[in-house]
């Protein structure tokens, strides 16, 4: 039977400076029983009595005076230690000055940004240096209720170290808490906050001091006096920054490479921090030589520092929790993160995003901007990345559940499917030219992150579709970069003789030839009709296409005797194969036009290039890439027969129809450039043509490249047209 609560008798005593008498409390019941009482002086403090056994409660005395009355110690400010080493900053410090010296409101202030940008390091620096006045300056760690709750408990310590003892945590909280609501002044930083229901009710209370937030999430602020997003340092920031840490012990050490191993840190301060720390106990390490340990090892260098580097100060560590926190609330996020981490770091479409639904996808956006993870661009609607959190959400990990190696296949094999998807259906009709532009940095960062080892056919066909559209513009370095690869995947994956293989020999054949390189186009023709006529017959489009361009190749190597008869052949076939207007055999026509007038037979070449445009603008249209060649072909011919009065008007036409459709610096657009000043020059408009001959070869120059055969050309057209305004003197003008 449960006896009442009784006062015990005791002996008088007089009160020490420590204590008030106290109460004994008893209870024979196990469990936990809270005691409520009356102060006297309005304040109602509560604690618990825990146990089978009778538990006495002695209050302090500090405890029963009101927390409004509670004046602050000196020493009281319990900052972090900040870093030795503080660089850049200046417009950051400068707005946390301005919104936090406002008086007379509730001033709450949150930095945001990626883990790792040093939100918590700025926090602290200002704080300890600033002249903002405030006092008392506390730190808390609010990356959790229990967090927040010891860190206010904490400071209930530190303003009455006696309640210590007497208290629980959340009392002493509570008591934290009422201290800071009838008191002005001091400076509370709320480190690392998590969800901002952690903190909700304390800045509700708490109005009379200045709240300093940090945290990775980014949308969560809109009631903050001032939210101050943090980006990454300055290049010479990141690089003064590593010097100061590498160079502390060993001023004379070899700094080659720094700038370079900043920037593939992506600027990142921590980063930088883990990377300097890291050379600076391995002095005969240079940073060049760091540089390719990254390279090599990268979820180990990640996952390292310096001995003194704490295990969760590293970058691998930071971003493993987030992802943790990502992976809990939606594991799509993380799934697209990782897929993310294979593109370029900036302008990713949204048509890179995966195949999700809407909603789940918005969510999974919305996800990653809030931990800012990602940074949506509105104006372009476009996604930015750190370029470290690619690198480390692509490098496979076995002691990361987050990043074993069946999620990086598996993100590399959505990206690689995204890519596909989104690519345009054809790449020499100008209205797809914007997507492929905007597809082609990101096509060529999946090409430099995945492995050769790791291609599939759905690789190679992105890699031959780009090849072709880079060829078309004139990229042909690229080009063959990517038309190499494509070849090696599918010999490796389809077989020699698959039609796909086929293409892509065919494709890298045509790069060469573009390139200038007959040497290596010729034989890949070869062999590619050859391998064709044998695996596909010989009226097969394909066929009848590897037969066209090696009679082209041969035109082009000035090997007459067997190019006409290889055109005069394809054009045959084609014609009763595909049709008199089907755009293969327009090309052949006007490809067999071109073998007559390459061995001087205009009588027959002219009529059939004049064929070929009227056909050509009835069946594909006035602006047409083919029409515009036509046109251009014709002219030139004109120009051959020396029929200058039909020659240059076409050349202007066309040049004037290739600006408008195809652009400034397409090659096509080059060209008619040089062959309309090669008419002025012809009709002896020298001016007009040397002025048209030095426009085409500094774009030239700046777009094909100084050593293109075009290039060249058009330098040598240039040196004649002056040559011969030379000799002809000023009569002429």
């Amino acid at each position: 039977m449960k006896r009442p609560f009784t006062e015990q008798p005791r002996e008088p005593q007089a009160p020490g400076p420590d204590a008030l008498p106290h109460t004994e409390v008893h209870t024979e019941a196990s469990g936990t029983r809270s005691i409520a009482m009356n102060t006297g002086g309005g304040d109602f403090l509560g604690t618990a009595l825990t146990g089978d056994n009778a538990t006495a409660i002695q209050l302090p005395r500090e405890a029963l005076v009101p927390a409004s009355e509670v004046q602050a110690p000196p020493g009281l400010d319990n900052l972090p230690v900040r870093p030795a080493t503080f660089v850049g900053r200046a417009q950051e410090l400068e707005r946390l000055d301005t919104a936090l010296s406002a008086g007379g409101q509730a001033v709450i202030q949150a930095v945001h940004g990626l883990g790792g940008i040093g939100k918590s390091t700025l926090a602290a620096h200002w704080a300890a240096t600033r002249p903002h006045g405030h006092a008392p300056v506390r730190w808390i760690n609010a990356d959790g209720p229990a967090a927040v709750q010891q860190g206010l408990a904490d400071l209930a310590t530190a303003l009455q170290p006696a309640l210590a003892k007497a208290l629980t945590a959340e009392a002493l909280a509570e008591r934290a808490a009422q201290w800071l609501a009838t008191h002005t002044g001091w400076l509370i930083v709320l480190d690392n906050v998590n969800d901002p229901t952690d903190i909700t009710g304390l800045l509700a209370r708490a109005r009379g001091g200045r709240f300093l937030i940090t945290s990775r999430l980014a949308t969560a602020w809109a009631n903050a006096t001032t939210v101050l997003r943090l980006d990454i340092l300055d290049p010479d920031e990141s690089l003064d920054l590593f010097t100061r840490i590498t160079t502390a012990q060993h001023p004379e050490r070899d700094l080659d490479g720094a700038a370079d191993l900043c920037e593939e840190l992506g600027h990142l301060p921590l980063a930088i921090e883990q990377a300097a720390a890291y050379l600076a106990q391995n002095p005969l390490t240079t940073p060049r030589a760091y540089l390719t340990l990254l390279a090599q090892y990268p979820a180990a260098m990640y996952r390292h520092g310096a001995a003194t580097t704490p295990a969760e100060r590293t970058i691998a560590r930071i971003w493993n929790i987030t992802l943790g926190r990502i992976t809990d609330l939606q594991p799509a996020a993380a799934d697209l993160l990782r897929t993310l981490a294979w593109y370029a770091p900036e302008h990713i479409p949204t048509t890179l995003t995966g195949p999700a639904d809407p909603p789940t996808q918005n969510a999974a956006l919305g996800l990653l901007t809030a931990y800012s993870m990602i940074t949506p661009d509105p104006a372009t609607g476009t996604l930015a990345i750190h370029r470290l959190v690619q690198a480390l959400a692509r490098t496979p990990d076995p002691d990361d559940p987050h990043r074993t190696p069946h999620h990086i296949t598996q993100a590399r094999e959505q990206a690689t499917t995204n890519l596909y998807t989104a690519l345009p259906t054809t790449w020499d009709t100008p209205a797809t030219w914007p997507t492929w532009r905007t597809l082609l940095p990101h096509i060529d960062a999946f090409v430099d992150h995945a492995t050769h080892e790791t291609d599939s056919a759905i690789t190679a066909d992105i890699l031959n579709r780009t090849g072709n559209f880079l060829d078309n513009q004139g990229q042909h370095t690229r080009a063959i970069r990517h038309l190499q690869r494509a070849l090696a995947d599918c010999t490796r994956v389809l077989g020699e003789d698959h039609p796909n293989t086929l293409t892509s020999r065919n494709n890298l054949a045509y790069a060469y030839e573009s390139a200038g390189d007959l040497s290596r186009a010729i034989p890949l023709y070869e062999q590619t009709l050859t391998d064709t006529v044998r695996v596909l017959g010989e009226d097969h489009p394909s066929t009848l296409t590897s037969r066209n361009n090696l009679a082209y190749a041969y035109e082009s190597a000035g090997d007459l005797s067997r190019a006409v008869p290889l055109h005069e052949q394809t054009l045959t076939d084609r014609t009763r194969v595909l049709g008199e207007d089907h755009p293969d055999t327009l090309t052949s026509r006007n490809n067999l036009a071109s073998a007559y007038e390459s061995a001087g037979d205009l009588s027959r070449a002219i009529p059939l290039y004049e064929q070929t445009l009227t056909d050509t603008v009835r069946v594909l249209g006035e602006d047409h890439p083919d029409t515009l060649t036509s046109r251009n072909n014709l002219a030139y011919a004109y120009e051959s027969a020396g029929d200058l009065s039909r020659a240059v008007p076409l050349h202007e036409q066309t040049l004037t129809d290739r600006t408008r459709v195809l652009g400034e610096d397409h090659p096509d657009t080059l060209t008619s450039r040089n062959n309309l000043a090669s008419a002025y020059r012809a009709a002896r408009r020298l001016l007009k043509a040397i002025a048209m001959f030095q426009q085409a070869l500094q774009d030239m120059v700046r777009v094909m490249g100084d050593d293109h055969p075009a290039t060249r050309t058009t330098r040598n057209n240039l040196a004649s047209a002056l040559a011969k305004r030379a000799v002809d003197g000023p009569k002429l003008w």
